[in-house]
């Protein structure tokens, strides 16, 4: 799995988080326990790119969790092409990291 970059996010707390930036069609491997990011990455001229927010969620086995994911077809909406990771294997952590993403961030497949 060939990360792409990483990209830092702002939670409603003010605490910036940062994740690892993947393709969207990434074979996760492995059972990692993270936050995770769905976007829709736009290249800018000259490199990098910029992120429009679709989804935050959290799982303890993320090679399982975006098989046929209760929200596939709202990600498919927006144009996902990316998931970016933050690794986390406390389960409580995750869930408080979420939902101060979710809080800032507002992404429209997290309604």
């Amino acid at each position: 799995m060939a990360r792409i970059g990483t990209i830092n996010l702002t939670g409603a707390s003010g605490t910036v988080y940062e994740f690892n930036v993947y393709a969207a069609d990434t074979d996760w491997a492995d059972a990692v326990a993270c936050i995770y990011y769905v976007s829709k990455r736009t290249e800018k001229p000259g490199g990098g790119g910029s992120h429009s927010h679709i989804y935050v969620g959290e799982t303890d086995n993320l090679k399982t969790r975006h098989v046929d994911h209760h929200k596939q077809t709202c990600f498919e909406e927006h144009g996902y092409n990316c998931i970016s990771v933050h690794r986390k294997a406390d389960a409580d952590s995750r869930r408080q990291i979420e939902a101060d993403l979710v809080k800032a961030l507002k992404p429209p497949c997290n309604d």
